[in-house]
């Protein structure tokens, strides 16, 4: 029974946890934090959700608590080098990392410290008191489920874990997140005990807003940690004089900061086709940034998993080959570009901005505890160590396509986000800025329901050509 302790009381005290955040502020947790912090941990699985769901309910003080208590023990897995010391089947240690991940609200929270509201009301509520900006984010699935949409587990494992990104979340804005739809899941079976389990297709998109919940700016998929904390620096810095103007006068500076933007975006593009020596492979650009187009997406059909997928490098590298087989090659649809670069070009560009997608040691912690099969194997074969060490290539793959994705989303997706702000058609709410984003952006439109994965018109041999619904309507 032993091993169905852990499972069970992570599974009862992350619906309680996350039910806690409905507690009103007016009511008291009397159990010190330090008690609190022991018993979540606890071997009774009663015990240790009660105490989690109360830690959750204090918001950041109770995840400071839990991480305080433990200290030395995550400071060990974080160790760059520690996979090698670490049982695979550590059940205190999964219970621990249980613990954490139900109070923070995310999958990895050992390693971002980082606590996430998941009511928008309580968010904004949160914000106001501390003065702070909110940065929240829409995904596919859930942040406190592995098998979140692919963008957000690169999120979890090398941004939000980088040890100055994490710094500077804690110390400049109030986190919320929220689930767009389910990220769809695929399983193969190979017939001889072994699955293959990927999720499919699915973007997140970071929004910075102000106190009252406003959007400022929005970063669309993966960017590096540096043009991460780059970017997010610039949108804090517009969002705090935000909240204390006029709406009209708030229009005016959200708009001033947007032509910046994208005058910058403007320049830094041309500079970086003059360093690969593509000084002439230029876009026509107009003198007004706000009618300068740096990426239409071009096409009266309906966007495919494949076209929407192509939009971040990293998580394409993972979810293509799934998508070749269940998508026909017949369906050509452009993917947005900006003056028809090639991958070739994309790759060359990324090599510039290496340095901003850097994994620091705590992000290759995270990264090989994700891959300890892997890690072991390669300590059983001296020779093959030798050569190199499997884990160094993994995350000199990963940055290298993080490093793309970033400049990618930059100057494709995040300047038409800057140009919808300037020409005033960028909506000012965020649900229906989201919608936007996702529809025009990211080619999953809520009203496709099977997200591009069913193209239409095409014959499968298969009744009802292979859709299933048991859902009501």
């Amino acid at each position: 029974m032993k091993s169905l302790l852990i499972p069970f009381a992570f599974a009862a005290g992350l619906e309680l946890a996350l039910r806690a955040q409905s507690i009103s502020c007016c009511e008291k947790v009397t159990e010190p934090t330090q008690v609190l912090a022991q018993n979540a941990v606890s071997r009774d699985p009663a015990i240790a959700s009660a105490a989690i769901a109360k830690l959750r309910a204090l918001g950041p003080e109770g995840l400071d608590a839990l991480l305080r208590a433990d200290a030395t023990e995550v400071a060990r897995h974080l160790e760059t080098g520690a996979p090698s010391c670490v049982e695979p089947n550590d059940e205190g240690w999964e219970q621990l990392k249980a613990a954490i991940d139900g109070v923070s609200g995310q999958c990895d929270g050992y390693a971002s410290k980082l606590y996430w509201y998941t009511d928008f009301d309580q968010a904004k509520a949160a914000a106001r008191a501390a003065g702070k900006p909110i940065l929240s984010l829409r995904l596919l699935g859930k942040l406190n489920e592995d098998y979140s949409c692919a963008n957000s587990r690169f999120f979890r494992t090398t941004l939000y874990s980088n040890s100055d990104v994490s710094r500077y979340l804690r110390e400049h804005f109030i986190l919320h997140w929220q689930s767009v739809r389910p990220v769809p899941k695929l399983t193969i079976d190979f017939g001889d005990g072994r699955k293959l389990e990927r999720t499919i297709t699915g973007n997140s998109v970071h929004y910075v807003l102000n106190q009252d919940g406003e959007p400022i700016d929005a970063l669309p998929g993966l960017y590096g940690p540096k043009a991460f904390l780059r970017i997010l620096t610039e949108a804090e810095h517009a969002a705090i004089p935000s909240a204390a103007t006029g709406r009209e006068e708030r229009k005016g500076l959200l708009r001033a900061y947007h032509v910046r933007c994208l005058a910058a975006i403007q320049l830094a593009w041309q500079a970086d086709l003059g360093r690969i020596g593509e000084g002439d492979f230029v876009v026509t650009r107009a003198a007004d940034p706000a009618t300068a187009n740096v990426g239409t997406i071009s096409t009266n059909l309906p966007p495919t998993a494949r076209m929407a997928g192509r939009l971040a490098f990293s998580k394409s590298a993972v979810e293509s080959p799934v998508l070749r087989l269940l998508q026909p090659k017949s369906r050509p649809g452009p993917a947005p570009t900006r003056g028809e670069i090639d991958d070739v070009t994309w790759t060359r560009l990324a090599a510039l901005h290496a340095d901003d997608a850097r994994l620091d040691g705590s992000a290759k912690a995270v990264v090989a505890s994700k891959n300890l099969p892997l890690f072991e194997a390669s300590e059983l074969a001296t020779s093959k160590r030798l050569v190199e060490n499997p884990l160094l290539t993994t995350w000199r793959n990963l940055e290298r396509s993080i490093s793309e994705d970033s400049v990618r989303n930059e100057f494709l997706l995040h300047a038409r986000i800057h140009e919808w702000f300037v020409q005033g058609i960028a909506p000012r709410d965020l649900p229906s800025l989201n919608s936007k984003v996702y529809a025009e952006l990211f080619l999953m439109p809520e009203t496709d329901p099977w997200l591009g994965l069913a193209p239409a018109n095409t014959f499968t041999g298969l009744p009802g050509e292979g859709l299933v619904s048991n859902v009501s309507r």
